[in-house]
Parts: C-alpha cells; sequence; structure tokens
C-alpha cells in the first residue's frame, strides 16, 4: 500500500500530469476568460520544464559534488544499491545495464585501488517482477566477469526499495557476523543519495557517501541550451519531482 501510495503522488505531481491538466481543463472551458488562462499556464510550465539550462541547474543544486576517487580512505566494505540493470530483458549469460551503471562501474573502480576491500549489492526484483534473477544476482555476475572473486562480493537481494536496501543490509551484516560498527562506503547515484544516506542514518550503520551516475553537467551557454526544448530536461524534472516525494513520503512515515 506505502509503494502504490507513494507512486500515485508522484503521478499527480509529475509536471507532465500538471501540464496536462492545465491546458485540458483550459480547453474544456476555453470559452471562459479562465480557461484560456489555465491553457497559456500550461503552455508556459510546458516550456519551463522542457528547458535544459533550467533542468540543468535545478539537478545541479540538487546533487551532491562527486568526490575523487584518491579522497576515499580504505574501507573493508563498499555498499553498492541497485536500480541499474534492464529487469525486462531476460538472459543469463550478460548483465543488461539501464543508466546508473555508474554505481557498480565506480565500485569496481573503489575495489581495483583498494579503497575498499569487498563490495556488498543491495537490491532484489522489485514489484511484479518478470525476470527470476535478482538485480543483485546480476551486477555480482557483472564483477565475476570482470575478475572480482566471487569471495569479495557480498549479496542481499530480497530489498524492493531504499528503506529496505539500508533495512536488510544491516540483517545481512549482522547474520553474517560482519561488524555494525565500522563505516561504510555508500554508493548510489548523486539525485538519490539524500534519502539512501538517510536510511542508512535512520537503521544506525555509518556511511561514508560516494555519489555516482550525475544527470547534472557543467553549464553551457549556448543557444540549444538556453533556448531548445529538450524532451529530456521533462524527464529530469520528473526524476526530482519523484524524488522529493519519496524524501516527504519517508520521513512521514520514519523510514528516514
Amino acid at each position: 500500500m506505502f509503494f502504490y501510495l507513494s507512486q500515485f503522488l508522484s503521478f499527480l505531481a509529475m509536471p507532465l500530469t500538471i501540464v496536462l491538466i492545465l491546458i485540458v481543463s483550459g480547453a474544456v472551458y476555453i470559452r471562459k476568460s479562465w480557461g484560456k488562462k489555465l491553457v497559456w499556464a500550461g503552455i508556459g510550465l510546458l516550456l519551463f520544464f522542457t528547458n535544459p539550462f533550467l533542468s540543468n541547474l535545478a539537478l545541479l543544486a540538487w546533487e551532491p559534488e562527486f568526490k575523487p576517487f584518491e579522497e576515499i580512505e580504505t574501507h573493508e566494505i563498499g555498499i553498492v544499491l541497485t536500480g541499474v540493470t534492464n529487469l525486462s530483458k531476460t538472459a543469463t549469460d550478460r548483465t543488461f545495464f539501464n543508466k546508473g551503471a555508474d554505481r557498480i562501474t565506480h565500485a569496481l573502480q573503489l575495489y581495483r585501488m583498494g579503497k575498499i576491500k569487498k563490495i556488498l549489492i543491495t537490491g532484489g526484483q522489485g514489484l511484479n517482477p518478470i525476470n527470476p534473477q535478482s538485480e543483485a544476482e546480476l551486477l555480482q555476475r557483472f564483477l565475476v566477469m570482470t575478475g572480482v572473486p566471487e569471495s569479495d562480493i557480498l549479496i542481499e537481494d530480497q530489498a524492493k526499495n531504499t528503506a529496505q536496501n539500508a533495512q536488510f543490509t544491516k540483517t545481512f551484516l549482522e547474520q553474517n557476523g560482519i561488524s555494525t560498527d565500522q563505516e561504510f562506503v555508500l554508493i548510489t547515484s548523486a539525485f538519490h543519495m539524500y534519502r539512501a544516506k538517510g536510511c542508512f542514518d535512520k537503521v544506525g550503520l555509518n556511511t561514508v557517501t560516494f555519489p555516482t551516475d550525475y544527470y547534472s553537467h557543467d553549464v553551457k551557454y549556448d543557444f540549444p541550451a538556453l533556448f531548445f526544448p529538450d524532451p529530456f530536461s521533462m524527464e529530469y524534472w520528473t526524476k526530482l519531482v519523484k524524488e522529493w516525494i519519496g524524501i516527504v513520503v519517508y520521513t512521514v512515515v520514519g523510514y528516514m
């Protein structure tokens, strides 16, 4: 119920949903003065949400700065949150990635540099799975294919959301006799780091953050960036809004 409520609220607050409601409502009542205002408000918001310069500024303000690899001290375990594989396409000899593969490739780089000695992957199949494999298993397969020994890969493959990532990771550590008093490296997407850090803090796991998978980029002042509508900008705003709603809901129910 909690998941579906969060999804419904996210749908209502989606930029595209708001724009469509304004334009359609205005079109229905176009003969009235306020109906025309609704149409123009919808068009104005559409131009706002599809402006790549503005969406990038919002992302830059939200996403934490990346950390140079050399600044990360050596830790026993790096914790990688899933949500980066294409579970809609089933294969047993490879891993299909969506955007967000930085989470595991940067974890691999930390491992190769000796910054982390083991990689703990947390994440199951999500709701309504069509792939019999969990995300943790798919990422474990990828790491093994790159030469990482299976003994250095720990997997928690039951979590379905960020709160469970934290809760089930702590349980996994306790059940396997791994100290929960140490500091872990928390590896996830930059836009998702605030919520992830809050959940791990809530369950009492001490983490140092290592944000990856950036949607923002360096500011550009060229004509296309300033004035050309971009459909991906709408997508970026949608991700931000859904993340903000997730933080509010998680705070209300006590996950953070």
